[in-house]
């Protein structure tokens, strides 16, 4: 299915276009595949909008909730001037490195070669090989490791003492050239192999954490990254005027980092209305980098981001206010609070459910009337969302009620795509993810 194919209410894919819908085409790894969300929508659904909107050199494209930056890859790579803004310090960093081409690729490699050779020379020392499997305890006097508080921010055994020891002696190495050019792009790389080799977390798609890996391959690993960068660079010849701007903000306030008039079209995929703490996903590489240090800078994160699941409400928010006028929205959240006492559930979160789904779609609604401003007259927008049954499975059709908000704010609904459906764990329903398609008139 395209985004010019109109979906019918019944419309469905078929098991292989499903199957394919999000994964990363293998032709698509070069750059995407630097630091990638789990979570993150392909490269391919960029393009086709970028194709159905007619995007090109002379536009400039937006995405609000850039994450780690797979929209201002691709418009990168179709030289498409791009902004994004990002509230997650760590996702913001990703997307700035993985749209930074003008590194020399061989200067990348040389450097880490160099680090490589100083951290294994301190680790041969402490008699432990890399690549092979530490045997004992490291002495305690020269064991690397997390302070107790950086420590209760992570999933717990989320990596073992002895890669932990080896990757903090890595990124001492590393930082002793933060000076150098190719600084950002060696920490990126040591995120990614923190994440996808070293760790013990899993994805499936939800974050876990797996059996604990005594050891693991640590500088080889990283190493191997940074190599991977290097061979998309050296095939890159970045001759485009294309211009990335992402800006670490909150995309409620997206006005605040833009000029105004300056938004030709938007493709984004803000967050959908579930316990997903968004903030797990990235909370290992997050510490281990130092982007969060304690509670309070991740108490600060979490205030920037819309509020799509009970982990970050706050006393004092009041983005509920801009639908307080929809009854479609209020309905849901008091169906899922009649669910709730009807099942006699008790716990703090519970009790959130029904708050939560008031505050993301008013934060949406916040969102799409900050960001009216900077749109140019006839600019045209699609949200990627997907319907909901995390709240006591009580449906929550996120495309239409978004839909139902941004026409409330002066928008023109153009269509409802189907992008994919996928298998509700808790209502075993198939539910649908959808690209909600704006237009602002102006």
């Amino acid at each position: 299915m395209t985004p010019k194919q109109l979906l019918i209410p019944d419309g469905k894919l078929t098991k292989r276009e499903n199957g394919k819908a999000n994964r990363l085409d293998p032709q698509d790894r070069a750059f995407h595949d630097w630091y990638r969300f789990v979570l993150s929508f392909p490269p391919h659904l960029v393009r086709d909008y970028c194709e159905d909107f007619g995007l090109n050199e002379q536009h400039t494209l937006l995405d609000p909730f850039c994450g780690t930056g797979t929209t201002l890859v691709e418009a990168r790579l179709r030289g498409i001037s791009a902004h994004g803004v990002e509230a997650n310090p760590f996702a913001h960093f990703a997307s700035l490195v993985k749209t930074d081409w003008r590194i020399c690729p061989n200067e990348l490699v040389a450097s880490a070669k160099q680090i490589a050779n100083e951290a294994l020379a301190c680790l041969a020392q402490q008699g432990i090989d890399d690549q092979k499997p530490f045997p004992g305890e490291i002495a305690t006097q020269s064991q690397r490791t997390l302070s107790a508080e950086e420590f209760k921010l992570l999933l717990t055994d989320s990596i073992s003492p002895v890669p932990l020891h080896k990757a903090l002696v890595l990124l001492e190495c590393i930082e002793k050239r933060q000076r150098l050019p190719v600084y950002k792009h060696q920490l990126l790389a040591l995120a990614k192999a923190l994440v996808f080799k070293i760790s013990n977390l899993h994805f499936g798609p939800e974050i876990g954490v797996g059996k604990a890996k005594i050891d693991s391959p640590v500088i080889s690993t990283w190493l191997s990254e940074v190599e991977k960068m290097a061979e998309d660079l050296r095939r890159m010849v970045d001759s485009n005027s294309a211009v990335s701007e992402i800006y670490l903000g909150d995309a409620r306030r997206v006005n605040e980092y833009l000029q105004p008039n300056s938004i030709d079209a938007v493709i984004t995929s803000p967050p959908y209305p579930n316990e997903k703490d968004y903030t797990r996903i990235t909370r290992l590489e997050s510490v281990l980098l130092g982007f969060i240090s304690n509670k309070a800078d991740l108490r600060n994160l979490k205030n920037g981001l819309v509020r799509s699941n009970t982990r970050n409400v706050y006393k004092d928010d009041d983005d509920d206010r801009w639908v307080a006028e929809f009854p479609a929205i209020q309905t849901v959240a008091e169906t899922i609070e009649q669910r709730r006492i009807e099942l006699g559930k008790t716990s703090g979160f519970e009790k959130l459910y029904g708050r939560v789904a008031r505050l993301y779609f008013g934060g949406m609604a916040r969102h799409l009337a900050a960001l009216r401003s900077v749109l140019r007259p006839g600019a045209q927008l699609a949200y990627v969302v997907g319907d909901q049954a995390s709240y006591l499975r009580v449906m929550i059709r996120t495309g239409q009620l978004l839909a139902e908000i941004a026409q409330s704010l002066g928008y023109e609904l153009v269509r409802i795509d189907l992008f994919r459906t996928r298998l509700s764990t808790t209502t075993k329903e198939q539910l649908r993810e959808e690209v909600v398609i704006l237009r602002w008139r102006g």
